[in-house]
């Protein structure tokens, strides 16, 4: 496969002495020096705050600080698992994370594959551009769009439904329609972005490939089932290892800015609560210990999820 990295594919370097090795770091200095800003960026905001956590296992005071704050063990974890909020929340999150992986991320590699089939540059590059564009708006604005658009007295949509005799309907103040509304406006929003890496890795293959299937008389449908999807697989398993990565991190924005108390029920996820226990009624410790809940299932579900890929395709994070 043209983007497929094969392991005789790298070069690996041997070194003899520790000054053939230095030699080797002054000789290619300018890579060491642009790493280092993603490297500062990691260490700050990544991995020194991740001492923070301890204040998962005490009653923190803001005032005491980390050290003079009492221990209380795993108390705030059986708090959290005791909680009836807590599970049905949890729920919540499980069921809008299932929701998400399998209707939106199949989306971007299906648009990614239509826009490669476009012949007509100028229109293709309109198409793309067009699909990009609501990545860039904030989830602000997106909510303002999806509130306007289902609005019960003005939205487009009761409009349409009005002209089949249906009553107006209220999607944001019903818990049924919450989670749908939550997917479907992602989609929206960050399905044109997610094509950039597909169409990428379908940049790179070998065009070759494609005139032999022509010559051999196979249909576009047919060269994108046995040469596009294929070819672009390590990339698709890849990203999906990922997305498993980040199961429960739905985003916080994403969701508060269409919850309301009609919808709460089935719409509030770990990240919303999080906030609502943590800044607002000032748990810290309690909302904390959710957080590292949350961070270690999805640690463990990626690496079960690679563990697997590796097994069933030989592609894996590592």
């Amino acid at each position: 496969m043209a983007s497929k990295i094969q392991p005789s594919d790298r070069t690996i370097y041997n070194f003899t002495s520790q000054s053939q090795k230095w030699a080797f770091m002054r000789k290619h200095w300018p890579i060491y020096v642009i790493s280092l800003p993603g490297i500062i960026y990691f260490l700050l905001f990544k991995y020194i705050p991740l001492f923070g956590s301890v204040i998962a296992f005490q009653n923190y005071n803001i005032f005491k600080g980390i050290k003079g704050s009492p221990w209380v063990g795993l108390e705030n974890f059986q708090r959290m698992f005791q909680y009836t909020e807590f599970l049905q929340i949890l729920k919540n999150t499980i069921l809008i994370g299932i929701y998400d992986l399998l209707f939106a991320f199949p989306v971007p590699i299906l648009l990614a594959l239509l826009i490669n089939e476009l012949r007509i540059m100028t229109y293709k590059r309109i198409v793309q551009t067009v699909v990009y564009m609501p990545h860039f708006l904030s989830w602000v604005i997106v909510g303002g769009v999806v509130v306007g658009v289902l609005s019960p007295s003005t939205g487009i949509v009761n409009h349409l439904l009005g002209l089949f005799g249906v009553d107006p309907i209220y999607f944001l103040g019903e818990n049924e329609y919450i989670r749908t509304i939550l997917i479907s406006s992602g989609i929206w929003k960050d399905s044109g972005w997610g094509t950039i890496i597909y169409l990428a890795a379908i940049a790179g293959i070998n065009p070759d490939l494609y005139e032999a299937a022509q010559i051999d008389g196979a249909s576009r449908l047919r060269q994108v089932f046995s040469i596009t999807i294929p070819t672009i697989l390590p990339t698709i398993v890849i990203l999906f290892l990922l997305h498993i990565g980040n199961f429960l991190d739905f985003g916080f924005e994403r969701v508060f800015v269409f919850l309301n108390p009609l919808n709460n029920e089935n719409g509030e996820i770990i990240d919303t609560f999080v906030y609502r226990a943590g800044l607002v009624d000032r748990q810290y410790s309690y909302t904390t210990a959710i957080g590292l809940f949350k961070s270690v299932v999805g640690l463990a579900l990626i690496m079960f999820s690679n563990t697997f890929s590796k097994k069933v395709t030989g592609e894996g994070l590592y």
